[in-house]
């Protein structure tokens, strides 16, 4: 089985703030700015982590009289990794890891049939899905927002199908449960107005928990 992967990676950004409390006086923003202010996340992808506790009346806190805080809510550390020229990307969590693979890469111009350097980047990706003994993996496929928002929509399902039946080869696990969709021009991860942000929203992602067991074995 191959492991070949692209080129020499760099990390790109890393947000390390593991928790943030918000109040009606102060509060801290994520510098993950979402493309076309639109959420970069599908739903059902968000962290499930339950938020921290926090006495509004500890001594420590500093809040104007009157002032309340408002719900806690958690920020995940979140480190990203992009290769030289993009056409890779590495997004890990707490929770998760997330690869990205850029359609240039894998497929010809609006096609889904799969390159001949394709296999060995998914054999890559199969091989952390194993490592990390993940039961469940999500395989979205996305374009970007140039024809028909239909057409986009059947493109990308169709590509995410074809990096699925890759992987399902790759693995050796046969209990592994897959959920494949297909996005279209939902949720780019950045700006749709030049060629450069469009090449990397056309793109698969497979995303897994991260650390997951087998129980079966225990």
């Amino acid at each position: 089985m191959s492991r070949t992967r692209g080129p020499a990676a760099r990390p790109a950004a890393t947000a390390i703030a593991a928790a943030v409390l918000f109040t009606s006086v102060q509060f801290t923003m994520s510098g993950n700015a979402s493309a076309d202010e639109a959420p970069s996340t599908p739903p059902g992808t968000e962290s499930t982590a339950p938020p921290p506790e926090v006495d509004g009346n500890a001594s420590g806190l500093k809040i104007r009289d009157g002032a309340t805080l408002a719900p806690a809510k958690v920020l995940p550390i979140i480190s990203v990794v992009e290769s030289e020229g993009g056409e890779e990307r590495r997004e890990e969590t707490s929770e998760t890891l997330k690869f990205a693979l850029q359609a240039e890469v894998l497929f010809g111009k609006d096609s889904a049939k799969l390159s001949s350097a394709a296999t060995s980047r998914i054999a890559a990706v199969a091989a952390e899905i194993e490592k990390h003994g993940a039961k469940k993996v999500r395989v979205f496929g996305f374009t970007d927002n140039l024809g028909s928002s239909a057409h986009g929509d059947v493109l990308s399902k169709q590509r995410a199908d074809a990096v699925h039946g890759v992987l399902e080869k790759e693995l050796t696990a046969t209990d592994i449960t897959f959920e494949i969709r297909g996005y279209g021009e939902q949720y780019p991860i950045a700006e749709n107005s030049n060629e450069e942000g469009r090449k990397k929203n056309r793109r698969v992602e497979i995303s897994f928990p991260r650390g997951e067991t087998d129980t079966s074995q225990n």
